[in-house]
């Protein structure tokens, strides 16, 4: 389904795509991920191989320069064939962010090319066994030694653990909010290492697992940012990827439950006529038809504002709640409609539900939305990171009016067209693209 006011052609003919890979690449793969559950490196490659991971990265450094949108689109219309294969590819995307915001020039000159090519995969690595989601609680540690620091600790749920090729670990450097620092760790490096790939029920192919660091030693240059800025690096990752691609993973299953329980209910004949004549059946699927539409129009809107660098961290964070949430709600719906048939493997609605459920616990759960939701709505609410750092959320949209504006006659754009016109948070707010 098209999202004509936040999509155009450029993200239709994406979509397309990806549409198509997905269909002819993972689909046929689906069954055999079910059964082995293994750890899908080379799906992981071919996704990487095609620029997916660089969509937000601009053109200057080799990316697609296409923006949050198009991200969305990539991420929706692989999750809809397979969770896992979303997951890969937004937990990828999620790696870019760090460098993207936070590198030095040199780094972004090293590492961001290397991101847009597929010849290396990002992670971001934040979560320790004891602290959980409490990030000031972690213990990890990294030690300055002369132009050196030495890293310890453990982290777990890292999305991309066994494949990626280089992680971004928040580690701590002192005392207090201030204290966290982060860092870029290759996985050949000396000290680091894959623990457990993790054992959960869904998302298989996808890795979620652990890294250990033992006197794990990397340069100063490794550090991003600055010292005692890794809490940034952390709420920012999470905040402005974080959720809105989660949100596209949910929203993915949630088209694939509701395709595929209209097709059944339009193929399952009961009491002589098919299922999808039933009232209470019909009831079912316009609930979870509401949802699918509300769900997709919040995640693109959320896309949308971050792409022309408004400040919108309550619609991202309302985006995951909403997608997550309603993708469960109409899983549940599907399995009632299925009755006993859901529960088959070979009618998908059961790996729909799981898959759905392990979105739900990353970058906050529901209740963790809600109670920033609740900050906004009470004034409360700190640090907007979507305007903290609009000028790098809205390169793609930049790049792309820039491109799109040499084509015309000089002295048509004025100053607004040249410039960008500011919003009251100094981000850039530029035009509304055109539908395709």
């Amino acid at each position: 389904m098209a999202m004509d006011y936040f999509t155009d052609g450029r993200h239709e003919q994406l979509r397309a795509e990806v549409r198509d890979f997905a269909e002819k690449e993972v689909r046929p793969q689906v069954a055999r991920m079910e059964t082995e559950r293994t750890i899908e490196v080379e799906l992981a490659r071919a996704i990487a191989r095609r620029g997916w991971i660089g969509v937000t990265i601009p053109r200057e450094f080799g990316g697609l320069g296409l923006g949050h949108v198009a991200k969305t689109v990539i991420v929706e219309e692989l999750a809809r064939v397979s969770g896992a294969a979303g997951s890969i590819a937004q937990a990828s995307q999620l790696g870019v962010a760090k460098v993207l915001h936070y590198g030095s020039p040199a780094q972004r000159r090293a590492w961001l090319p290397k991101f847009a090519s597929g010849e290396c995969l990002p992670t971001i690595a934040v979560t320790e066994p004891d602290s959980g989601g409490h990030v000031l609680g972690m213990t990890g540690t990294a030690v300055r030694d002369g132009d050196d620091y030495v890293l310890n600790g453990r982290k777990w749920f890292v999305g991309n653990s066994h494949i990626g090729d280089v992680h971004g670990v928040i580690l701590r450097t002192g005392q207090g909010s201030r204290g966290l620092s982060a860092f870029l760790v290759e996985s050949e490096r000396p000290g680091f290492r894959t623990g457990s790939p993790g054992s959960q029920s869904g998302l298989h192919g996808f890795s979620f697992g652990e890294i250990v660091l033992e006197d794990c030693r990397v340069p100063a240059a490794n550090r991003l940012g600055r010292e005692g800025q890794g809490l940034d690096v952390a709420y920012s990752s999470s905040t402005l990827y974080g959720r809105i691609n989660l949100a596209a993973v949910a929203l993915g299953i949630h088209t694939a439950i509701v395709e595929d329980t209209a097709r059944f209910a339009e193929e399952r004949v009961l009491y002589g006529r098919p299922v999808n004549q039933l009232p209470n059946i019909l009831l079912k699927l316009g609930e979870m038809q509401s949802r699918l539409m509300t769900a997709r129009l919040a995640a693109y809107h959320a896309s949308y504002l971050l792409d022309h660098g408004r400040a919108c961290d309550a619609e991202l964070m309302n985006a995951k709640l909403i997608n997550t949430e309603y993708a469960l709600d109409s899983a549940r719906n599907a399995m009632e409609i299925h009755a006993a048939r859901g529960l088959q493997t070979e009618f998908g609605i059961e790996r729909y539900l799981r898959d759905a459920t392990h979105v739900y616990p990353p970058a906050g759960t529901s209740d963790v939305q809600r109670l920033r939701l609740g900050q906004v709505a009470s004034g409360t609410y700190g640090t907007q990171w979507s305007a903290e750092l609009s000028e790098l959320t809205s390169w793609a949209w930049a790049e792309l009016t820039r491109r799109e504006d040499s084509a015309e006659e000089p002295g048509e754009r004025g100053e607004r067209g040249e410039r960008g016109e500011r919003g009251e948070r100094g981000g850039r707010v530029l035009p509304m693209p055109l539908a395709g």
